[in-house]
């Protein structure tokens, strides 16, 4: 049951998340469709919260910024260059992958997304990646297994 409970908090942590989360907890020999739910709750919940919470963190971070004389970073740009290509649903699709799916929402938000918009495409993307992990894995790992 702890576990499980690891599996949600995990998957809620930025940079871990579930490309990380879902492979481990599987392996580990939980069961599949609960270490997806539990992935995509854990993440969810926390992309929620930034989208909620998302002036305050924006101001936050830019204050913090000033102090410490830093520039735009190296993610940060890449997330604008695709929201400007592609829009929020492809920066959505693509953040776990490339940039996180924390970032990929603030992202769309600096740039002008509506907070419910980029809630439904960031559920979106969170439960087909958690799927496409999921499903890979159980795959893979059962193929492994059985060989042996």
């Amino acid at each position: 049951m702890l576990e499980y409970v690891f599996v949600f908090l995990g998957a809620a942590i930025p940079w871990i998340e579930i490309m990380l989360v879902i492979p481990l907890g599987i392996i580990r020999g939980l069961s599949p469709v609960w270490v997806v739910i539990l992935s995509f709750a854990g993440n969810m919940a926390t992309v929620l919260l930034l989208i909620l919470g998302f002036q305050q963190i924006q101001d936050w971070i830019e204050r913090r910024n000033k102090k410490k004389g830093k520039r735009e970073s190296k993610r940060r740009r890449q997330g604008e260059k695709i929201m400007n290509t592609y829009g929020l649903p492809v920066l959505a699709l693509a953040g776990p992958i490339l940039i996180g799916t924390h970032i990929a929402a603030f992202i769309g938000l600096v740039f002008g997304a509506n907070k419910m918009t980029t809630a439904v495409w960031s559920a979106i993307s969170i439960a087909l990646w958690c799927l496409v992990f999921g499903i890979l894995t159980a795959m893979g790992f059962d193929f492994f297994v059985s060989r042996t």
